[in-house]
C-alpha cells in the first residue's frame, strides 16, 4: 500500500471511530510498517483531524461549542496504554484517592503499578508514571478493594483518621466479600485489618 493509500485508508478508519478515541501508531500496523504509519498519522495532525496529545499519542478529539477540545483524563490515557501494552495496572498515591472520592486534589504527577514496561509519559503539563511491581501488587480481584489498599498505602498507618477510616469502610460496602477477603490477603497487616473489620460489618 503506497503512503496516499495507507493515509487515506487509516483516516477513514479514524472517522468512524467514536469521537474522544486515543490512537497509537500500533492501531494501524496492518496497514504498514511503523515509519509509514507514523508519518501518515503526523500528515493526518498537520490536517487537523487528530491531535497529537503525547510523543506516539494521538487523539480522535470530541468538540464541545462552549469548552472546546475535550481532553481525555489521565485516568483514560493510563487505560489505553495499558490496554495497548497488554498490562495491568493499578493507581496510587493521590490517583487512587481521587478515584475513590477520598481526595478533589487532581494530581499533576499520576502514579501507576503496571506489570508492563516502566516508563514516564508526559501529557502536557501532567505526567503519568509507570512503575514496575511485583506480581503480588497486581493480583487483586476488587476494584475498590484494590484502590483501597493503595489509598491507605500512600497515607500511611500513623496518620489514619477515624472519620477518613469510616469513609473507607463505607465505600468498602460497594465491593463483594469474596474480592475483599482475597485482597486482605495480599495487603500489609495494618491494611488486613481494615478490610476485614469491613467484612464482619457487612
Amino acid at each position: 500500500m503506497k503512503r496516499p493509500e495507507i493515509e487515506n485508508k487509516i483516516a477513514a478508519i479514524i472517522r468512524k471511530l467514536p469521537e474522544g478515541s486515543i490512537l497509537f501508531v500500533e492501531d494501524f500496523l496492518d496497514y504498514g510498517n511503523r515509519e509509514n504509519i507514523k508519518k501518515a498519522l503526523l500528515r493526518l495532525k498537520e490536517k487537523g483531524i487528530i491531535i497529537r496529545i503525547a510523543f506516539g499519542i494521538y487523539l480522535y478529539p470530541k468538540i464541545d461549542n462552549e469548552l472546546g477540545i475535550l481532553y481525555p483524563s489521565v485516568e483514560e490515557i493510563a487505560q489505553a496504554i495499558a490496554r495497548r501494552d497488554k498490562a495491568r495496572i493499578i493507581p496510587t498515591g493521590v490517583q487512587a484517592l481521587n478515584k475513590l472520592g477520598l481526595s478533589t486534589q487532581v494530581p499533576l504527577k499520576a502514579v501507576f503499578l503496571t506489570d508492563g514496561a516502566a516508563r514516564v509519559v508526559k501529557i502536557g503539563k501532567r505526567t503519568i508514571t509507570f512503575k514496575k511491581a511485583s506480581p503480588k501488587n497486581l493480583l487483586v480481584k476488587g476494584e475498590i478493594s484494590g484502590l483501597v489498599i493503595q489509598a491507605l498505602k500512600s497515607i500511611g498507618k500513623n496518620k489514619i483518621e477515624n472519620d477518613l477510616l469510616t469513609k473507607v469502610k463505607s465505600i468498602l460496602k460497594k465491593e463483594t466479600k469474596e474480592n475483599i477477603i482475597h485482597d486482605a490477603k495480599l495487603a500489609p497487616a495494618w491494611i488486613n485489618k481494615i478490610l476485614m473489620e469491613t467484612v464482619r460489618e457487612k
